[in-house]
């Protein structure tokens, strides 16, 4: 599972997603309960149509029956398998609230030498890239709407590069990387045209390498 990654900057936003960037802290790295960047459709304007828009949402999805809005230690990740039917992710797959977390990688654990050490994922151009995501919104005590969202996963057994990371009897599991043609076909999906994005990475765009800290 991801738990941490590294947000596109800024200053990349609008160049390689097409929209402009929330009035946030950008931070080098992106864990659990952090606020970060995600690209959703903008709700249709006069004229009925839609466009890609930048907010700030924490990373992991709380739903909207949250009592204290902690669930985000435990759902920064949801499984394509049972994302349509877990209490915590159906509301949002149901109303396609679809999304696009923009990163310039990722990290997992390799355990290839007996322990965990940390690798990046990335394009092997070094370019930024979308990840598919599903977000939510709940209403803290004092009264504000926050958005949270959870990247989606998918089964990567055997996956060349996915393969090599989580202890050996884990499953390995994988992010889903949505290509910058199709973002406006995957951020307004049916829920049965969005199970067709649903893949690992390309083994041939992204390499990895160790990244210790």
């Amino acid at each position: 599972m991801c738990t941490n990654y590294r947000p596109t900057s800024r200053e990349l936003l609008d160049d390689y997603f097409g929209a402009s960037a929330p009035d946030i802290e950008f931070r080098e790295e992106a864990y659990p309960g952090y606020q970060a960047p995600i690209i959703r459709l903008a709700r249709e304007d006069e004229q009925g149509s839609k466009r890609k828009e930048c907010i700030a949402a924490t990373f992991g999805l709380i739903p909207a029956w949250s009592k204290d809005g902690k669930n985000y230690r435990s759902t920064y990740n949801a499984r394509t398998e049972t994302v349509f039917e877990k209490p915590t992710y159906r509301t949002a797959w149901r109303k396609r609230q679809f999304c696009i977390v923009p990163m310039d990688r990722f990290y997992e654990s390799n355990y290839e030498t007996g322990k965990p050490i940390r690798w990046r994922i990335e394009r092997q151009d070094q370019k930024p890239f979308g990840v598919a995501a599903i977000y939510d919104y709940w209403k803290n005590p004092e009264g504000t709407w926050i958005a949270s969202f959870s990247l989606l996963t998918v089964n990567a057994d055997g996956h060349p590069v996915m393969g090599r990371f989580h202890p050996a009897n884990d499953e390995k599991r994988s992010v889903v990387v949505i290509e910058p043609e199709f973002y406006d076909d995957w951020l307004g999906a049916t829920t049965d045209e969005a199970v067709t994005y649903l893949a690992p990475v390309s083994a041939d765009t992204f390499t990895t390498a160790p990244a210790p800290k």
